[in-house]
């Protein structure tokens, strides 16, 4: 079947009208200036300030380079220890050991998927400099509770926030927790440069540490202060982020609608949980993530995305499988699974489902029609005018 039917993405990204790239593009071609920090880069780097109510952004050609120097900024003791999530990207947990610390792996909260105040404190050691949180699916980390820990034993917090651009907490821009805050502008994400990121802090102190760090550690033609890297972004990046912003807040409200069409029938589904932020906090509506209680279903999250790509729907496993089974982690004591229950069985219950402004009636069709297919003896209902199955409840 997968071959009669298109396929559906779990996300596709906002792109701006051609003739409007050409137009940026006739501007960089005109001033000749490609990269290092020009024009689109700094008219970029202060809209996103203001975008984002933070005293600086500092944007990198992608995230884990802005992640790495994120931690590089804050001067760890090498051979530290950095407590992080195994529940997330890699990228999170391979800017550790890039930067010659090891990282030790706490579990998450069965609620939020996000670190566990509780076991953060469980790992802390006289070797410990940092923790590194993620705020997953926009669900924002416990930051209160976090910077509260921090304080107490004298560390470094350092989030990532790939999924949570223009996320608040309390109506604080989620920037303004921990010491420094990563954001991914990846094509995946709702806000991107195609490549990209960005680096915050309510810190301003750190802005030159951080421009030194993404420019080889060079102040001026004459003068290195420091071992950097080459974490600038270019000047198409930039002016691609610059054309993305502006179409940004319409996709939120495109995908809030979204998400208000998926709801009910995902609420009304035995076993599954529609995972939302905490109602204290601003949705990124970056995406989608449904939890699958296989006892209480009567299906499985792997036998559900199994079904999905039998109709060429694209459906992600994030995150599966957990960080800290890759190889060259698992046998650290941290990593062991009976110390990670609750984000060992999160990563076999979790699914994210196709999600984005421009998903068609239709496919929000094939979709919940697939999802619903799963429970037996569906009923049929309507979206608008395309039947789909629900079970009864």
């Amino acid at each position: 079947m997968s071959n009669e039917l298109s396929s559906i993405a779990v996300t596709r990204p906002l792109l701006p009208d051609q003739a409007d790239v050409q137009r940026k593009i006739a501007e960089i071609w005109s001033s000749q200036w490609l990269t290092n920090m020009g024009a689109q880069h700094g008219a970029l780097e202060s809209r996103l300030a203001d975008f984002l109510e933070m005293p600086f952004v500092s944007l990198f050609n992608n995230g884990t380079n802005a992640l790495y120097a994120a931690l590089r900024v804050l001067d760890l003791p090498a051979g530290g220890e950095v407590i992080v999530t195994p529940f997330t990207f890699p990228a999170s947990v391979h800017v550790i050991t890039a930067c010659g610390l090891t990282p030790v792996f706490c579990d998450i909260d069965p609620i939020t998927l996000t670190l566990d105040p509780a076991c953060i404190e469980q790992l802390i050691t006289p070797r410990t400099c940092a923790i590194l949180g993620v705020h997953v699916y926009g669900i924002a980390c416990d930051v209160r509770a976090i910077d509260a820990i921090a304080t107490r034993h004298n560390l470094k917090v350092v989030y990532d926030a790939a999924h949570a651009f223009g996320s608040r907490i309390d109506g604080i821009p989620i920037s303004r927790f921990g010491d420094v805050t990563m954001h991914s502008f990846h094509a995946t994400k709702l806000f991107h440069t195609i490549e990209g990121g960005g680096l915050l802090s309510p810190h301003p102190s750190l802005q030159r540490k951080i421009y030194l760090e993404r420019n080889f550690g060079i102040a001026n033609e004459e003068t290195i202060l420091s071992a950097g890297l080459n974490g600038k972004a270019n000047e198409i990046q930039s002016a691609i982020g610059l054309l993305v912003l502006d179409m940004v807040e319409a996709e939120w409200e495109r995908r809030k609608a979204l998400l208000d069409r998926y709801r009910p029938f995902l609420s009304a589904m035995r076993g599954v949980t529609l995972m939302e932020p905490q109602a204290n906090v601003t949705p990124s509506y970056q995406y989608l993530p449904i939890r699958i209680d296989a006892e209480k279903a009567g299906f499985s999250r792997d036998s559900l995305y199994t079904r999905f790509r039998s109709e060429n729907i694209l459906a992600r496993k994030y995150f599966y499988p957990l960080c800290s089974s890759a190889p060259h982690y698992r046998d650290m004591p941290s990593a062991q699974s009976s110390n990670l229950p609750v984000a060992t069985k999160a990563s076999g219950q979790v699914l994210c489902l196709p999600f984005y402004g421009a998903l068609t009636a239709n496919e929000l069709a094939r979709v919940v029609n697939t999802l619903l297919a799963a429970h037996e003896n569906p009923d049929r209902v309507s979206i608008g005018d395309n039947s789909l199955s629900r079970r009864a409840i």
